[in-house]
């Protein structure tokens, strides 16, 4: 039950880029694992990218080459840098953290970004 704040969402044109941030709200021991996830009107929500606690990354094909997931263990925060900005990425975009010894996840209220003309 820790509240994570997202922001860095807005409107973008094709081709551009933009970086979304995640932090926690208050103090926190760790996170062992870190993620993105979005959701487009209309479809299921996936996985976009996360990283664990040794620093393996795994992104979907879909974003693969265009994003980068990056997080700083001292401030438990964590970042995606989105380049090449695609209409289809258009979709709101959630970040997802784990904590040891903690049976459910914590989720940010999302963040919209949307890729258009």
């Amino acid at each position: 039950q820790v509240q994570l704040v997202e922001s860095g969402g807005g409107l973008v044109q094709p081709g551009g880029s933009l970086r979304l941030s995640c932090a926690p709200s208050g103090n926190i021991d760790s996170f062992y694992r870190m993620a993105w996830y979005r959701q487009a009107p209309g479809k299921q929500r996936e996985l976009i990218a996360e990283v664990t606690t040794g620093g393996v990354t795994n992104y979907a094909d879909s974003v693969k080459g265009r994003f980068t997931i990056s997080r700083d263990k001292a401030k438990n925060t964590m970042s995606l840098q989105m380049n090449d900005l695609k209409p289809e990425d258009t979709a709101v975009y959630y970040c997802n953290a784990n904590r040891p010894y903690r049976a459910k996840s914590d989720w940010g209220q999302g963040t919209q970004v949307t890729v258009s003309s």
